[in-house]
């Protein structure tokens, strides 16, 4: 029985935390990472493979993201473009260091981002 009982908890975690990360991208364009990878590590997942499933989530969370901005005529596509390849390039860099970084480092790299990113959006234009 407590084992039907945490797998339902588990299913309503997982879909708060897809709807967090969801409205998050909505909101903040893949913002929803800053919020999945602790959410993730939280349910005992390793840091890597949090990290890892946190951009698998947010692909298909931005395409949709995207379409509705599209949609709505927010942006033009072809203002993105000249970012996709350096993105893809950062994309597969990163991709590559994952393996290589230490649990221990990867978190406080992340953390120092989160801060770091905290504070410009705080205290500058």
């Amino acid at each position: 029985m407590w084992d039907n009982m945490k797998q339902t908890l588990q299913k309503y975690y997982y879909l708060l935390l897809g709807a967090v990360a969801g409205l998050l991208n909505g909101l903040f364009g893949s913002g929803g990472g800053v919020a999945v990878v602790p959410m993730l590590e939280k349910a005992d997942i390793p840091p890597k493979k949090a990290h890892a499933t946190s951009i698998a989530i947010i692909l298909p969370l931005s395409i949709v993201s995207v379409g509705f901005y599209l949609y709505r005529q927010n942006f033009q596509i072809m203002d993105a473009l000249p970012y996709v390849p350096g993105g893809l390039a950062g994309a597969v860099v990163g991709s590559l260091l994952l393996k290589k970084i230490p649990n221990d480092l990867l978190r406080r790299i992340f953390g120092a981002l989160i801060i770091v990113s905290s504070a410009r959006i705080l205290f500058f234009k």
